[in-house]
C-alpha cells in the first residue's frame, strides 16, 4: 500500500463557493444597522434625576427674625446733687442695693469763698448802693403815677391831650418797672452778705454737712462711672442702679415689618447664651421710625419693637442689661394648614407654579400661595394632600419630561 504524503486538496463545490460571498455581503448591513440602532437608543431622552417631598398638612406661622437686646425698663443714673469732693465709692457692678438705705456716695460740698474784710465791705457798699437806687426808682415811680393822674385830670377838662396822656402811661410804667428792678438788685446784695455770716460774727466760713446719696430703687449697680475719690461738678454722673429682674428687650425692625406687627404678638428670643428659647410677647410698636444704615451701606427705615418677658426670671438670671438676643416675632400662625416647603414653588410669570409627579412625568401646575415661614409655604389652591411635588426644578425640567425620584443623603 503506498502513501501519498502531499494529498490533492478536495474540489470545492459550486453550491459552496456561492454560499460564502453571500454571507460576506450581509455583514456590513447588518454592523450599520447595529449601529443605527444604539444611535437611536442614544437619543432617546432618559429621565430627570429630581429630589420630591410630598404636599402636607401641618403647623405654619410667619415671623420676622431680627437681631436685637435686653434693656432695664427702671435705669437709674445718679448724678452728684452738689459741686465737692467726691470720697471714694465702695461698690462695685453687680453690688445689691436697698431704696433709700444703700448710701451710693458721699459728697464733701465745696465751701464759699472766704470774705475778708476788704471784700466784706465791698459787699456792703454794693447793698448801700443798691438800697439807694430802690429809693430813687420808688421816688421816681410817686412821682410818675401822681402826674399821671394830672394828666387825666386836664384830659376830663380837655385841657390836656392823648398824646400827653398816652405819654404820662408810658412814664408810669417804666417807673414801676425800674422800681422792681431795684428790689431784686437789693435782695441779691443781701443774699451774698447772708451766705458768709456766721454766728459770732467773724468772716470764718462754716464747714457744710457732707451730702449723702442713697439709692432711688433696690436692684443692682450696673456701672460706676466715677470710682475713685475726686472733684465733681454738680450734675456728673456717679453711678447707674436698675433690677435686672425687670427687663425688656428692643427689636429693630424694618418699618413695613412693624407695620404688621400688633400688640400681643408672640415672640421667641434664642442665641441668648441659655439653652430653651425665652417666650415673650410685644408690648409696644414704636411710632415714629428712624433711619439706619445697614452694613452694606442701605439706607433702611426701622423701628423699635418692645416686648416684655413672659419667661420667669429664674430662667433666665444669667440675662443682663444691653445683652444680643436673636428674635421671632410671630404675625400669623395657624395649627392645621396646607403647605409645601419653599423650594417647591417657583414664578411663573406673575403666578406661583410648581412641578407635580404624575405617572412619571413633571406635571406644571399653577398654584395659590398665602403666607410663608421662609422655608415653608401656605398652599391655598392648585395642590392637594399628599400629592408629590419636586423640588429646586430649576431649568432643567420641563412640563411633560419623565423624572425619576431619587434620595438625597441627609
Amino acid at each position: 500500500m503506498s502513501l501519498n504524503p502531499n494529498p490533492a486538496p478536495r474540489a470545492t463545490t459550486p453550491a459552496r463557493r456561492q454560499q460564502q460571498p453571500r454571507a460576506k455581503r450581509w455583514l456590513p448591513w447588518l454592523g450599520a444597522g447595529l449601529l443605527v440602532a444604539l444611535i437611536i437608543i442614544g437619543f432617546i431622552p432618559r429621565p430627570v434625576p429630581v429630589e420630591t417631598t410630598r404636599v402636607t398638612q401641618g403647623k405654619l406661622r410667619a415671623t420676622v427674625n431680627e437681631e436685637g437686646k435686653t434693656r432695664i425698663q427702671q435705669r437709674y443714673v445718679i448724678s452728684a446733687p452738689v459741686t465737692g469732693h467726691l470720697r471714694r465709692i465702695p461698690f462695685k457692678a453687680g453690688a445689691e442695693v436697698a431704696a433709700g438705705k444703700t448710701v451710693l456716695a458721699v459728697i464733701d460740698p465745696v465751701a464759699p469763698a472766704m470774705l475778708d474784710a476788704r471784700n466784706r465791705a465791698l459787699a456792703e457798699a454794693r447793698r448801700d448802693t443798691a438800697a439807694a437806687n430802690l429809693d430813687k426808682a420808688k421816688e421816681a415811680e410817686r412821682y410818675a403815677v401822681s402826674e399821671l393822674r394830672r394828666i387825666e385830670k386836664l384830659l376830663a377838662e380837655s385841657s390836656a391831650s392823648q398824646q400827653e396822656l398816652e405819654g404820662a402811661q408810658w412814664r408810669a410804667t417804666s417807673a414801676a418797672k425800674d422800681f422792681t428792678a431795684a428790689e431784686s438788685a437789693l435782695r441779691e446784695v443781701e443774699t451774698e452778705l447772708k451766705e458768709f455770716l456766721v454766728s459770732d460774727g467773724s468772716t470764718t466760713n462754716r464747714v457744710r454737712a457732707p451730702v449723702a446719696v442713697t439709692s432711688p430703687t433696690s436692684g443692682r449697680v450696673l456701672h460706676v462711672f466715677e470710682e475713685s475719690t475726686r472733684v465733681v461738678t454738680a450734675g456728673t454722673p456717679l453711678v447707674t442702679v436698675g433690677d435686672p429682674a425687670d427687663l425688656e428687650a428692643i427689636i429693630e425692625v424694618l418699618s413695613r415689618d412693624g407695620a404688621a406687627i400688633a400688640p400681643g404678638a408672640k415672640v421667641e428670643l434664642e442665641q441668648w447664651g441659655g439653652g430653651e428659647p425665652l417666650a415673650a410677647r410685644v408690648r409696644l410698636v414704636e411710632p415714629a421710625a428712624f433711619l439706619k444704615v445697614s452694613a452694606l451701606g442701605v439706607e433702611e427705615q426701622r423701628v423699635n419693637v418692645v416686648v416684655d418677658f413672659v419667661t420667669p426670671y429664674e430662667q433666665r438670671r444669667n440675662l443682663g442689661d444691653n445683652f444680643r438676643v436673636e428674635a421671632r416675632i410671630v404675625v400669623w400662625e395657624a395649627d392645621l394648614t396646607l403647605k409645601v416647603p419653599a423650594g417647591a414653588l417657583f414664578r411663573r410669570g406673575q403666578n406661583w407654579a410648581a412641578f407635580v409627579m404624575h405617572d412619571g412625568r413633571a406635571e406644571l401646575r399653577r398654584v395659590t400661595a398665602g403666607r410663608s415661614s421662609g422655608s415653608e409655604m401656605q398652599i391655598l389652591d392648585g395642590l392637594k394632600a399628599g400629592e408629590e411635588v419636586i423640588l429646586y426644578p430649576g431649568d432643567r425640567v420641563k412640563a411633560g419630561q419623565r423624572v425619576k425620584p431619587i434620595q438625597i443623603a441627609q
